[in-house]
C-alpha cells in the first residue's frame, strides 16, 4: 500500500467541527476504534488497520483539527473537546462496549471519554499515551506559550520544524515518503495555523482531571510501550500500570514514540493476542 492509498471517505458533523472517518472489515465482526495522536492523524494506524480488518470491524477517524477533518478559526481541538466528540462519534457508530486503541494524545481522549462522559469499552489498549503529568516536552511548551508568534513563520521555515519534530517521534527514523505524507496536513495557511492551535491548547489540566481516577478503571487494559521513546520515556509505562488495576505492560523493543510505524507487526502482534 502507498501513502496516498490512506483515504476516510464518510462524515461526522462534531461540535468542534467535522470529522473524516472510515471503517474497515466486515459488519458483524468484533468492533475496534483506532485513535491517533498529535501531531499525527488516523495514517499513522493504516497498516495495524488493515491487518486488525481480518478479524474486526475497524474505526479510524482524523480527531477535528488534524489530518484530513476540519481546520478552522477559534477552533476548540483541546482534550475536553476531543473527548466530547469521541463519545458522540461513538453514539453515531452504535458501538456500545466496542475494543479501543489509543495512541498519544488519543490515549488522554480514550481515557477521559470513559471516565467523564460514561463511554464504554470492551477492552482498552493505550500505546505510549499522554496520560500522566508531566508532559510537554521543552520545545512543546515553548510554542504553546509563543503560539501566535511561532503561526506567522514563514511557510520553509515552519515546514522544516514541523518535518523536523515529527521526524524525531521516531526511533529508527521515517521514510522520507512516510514524513512527507504526515507533514502535509500541516502545511498552508490553514495547516500552519492548525498546527499551533493544537499546540497552544493542549493543557495539562485535561489529564490532571483524571489522573487521581485511573485506579477506577475496570476493565481490562493493555499499555504498549516503545523502548526508544524519547518524547513519553518507558518508566511512565510502568508508572501508569502500576495504577491501574490488572494492567499489563508490553514493551515494544526498538521503537520510538511513533511505534506504528516503527514496529507495525509487534505492534498488530500485541494487540491481536489482547484483543481475542
Amino acid at each position: 500500500m502507498t501513502t496516498r492509498d490512506w483515504r476516510l471517505t464518510r462524515t461526522f458533523r462534531s461540535a468542534s467541527g467535522e470529522v473524516r472517518w472510515d471503517r474497515f472489515g466486515e459488519a458483524g465482526l468484533p468492533p475496534v476504534v483506532l485513535l491517533h495522536g498529535t501531531p499525527f492523524s488516523s495514517y499513522v494506524w493504516r497498516a495495524v488497520a488493515r491487518s486488525l480488518a481480518y478479524s474486526h470491524q475497524v474505526h479510524v477517524w482524523d480527531m477535528p483539527g488534524y489530518g484530513t477533518s476540519e481546520k478552522s478559526k477559534g477552533q476548540d481541538v483541546s482534550l475536553a473537546a476531543q473527548g466530547r466528540v469521541f463519545t458522540a462519534l461513538l453514539e453515531h457508530w452504535g458501538l456500545d462496549e466496542p475494543l479501543v486503541v489509543a495512541h498519544d494524545f488519543g490515549g488522554a481522549v480514550a481515557l477521559r471519554a470513559h471516565l467523564l462522559h460514561g463511554a464504554r469499552y470492551g477492552r482498552l489498549a493505550l500505546v505510549d499515551p499522554v496520560a500522566l503529568a508531566p508532559w510537554g516536552s521543552p520545545f512543546f511548551r515553548l510554542v504553546g506559550e509563543h503560539a501566535p508568534v511561532f503561526e506567522q513563520l514563514p511557510p520553509a521555515l515552519h515546514r522544516a520544524l514541523v518535518r523536523e519534530y515529527v521526524g524525531s517521534a521516531s526511533g529508527p527514523g521515517l521514510h522520507p515518503a512516510i514524513l512527507d505524507r504526515l507533514v502535509e496536513p500541516w502545511l498552508g495557511e490553514a495547516g500552519q495555523r492548525a498546527f499551533y492551535r493544537q499546540i497552544a491548547q493542549a493543557d495539562q489540566r485535561y489529564t490532571d482531571e483524571i489522573e487521581g481516577r485511573y485506579g477506577e478503571l475496570d476493565l481490562p487494559v493493555l499499555i504498549c510501550w516503545g523502548t526508544d521513546d524519547t518524547w513519553i520515556p518507558q518508566e511512565r509505562g510502568h508508572e501508569l500500570a502500576a495504577r491501574i488495576p490488572g494492567a499489563r505492560l508490553r514493551p515494544i523493543r526498538g521503537a520510538g514514540h511513533l511505534v506504528q510505524e516503527d514496529a507495525p507487526a509487534e505492534l498488530t502482534a500485541a494487540l491481536l493476542d489482547f484483543l481475542a
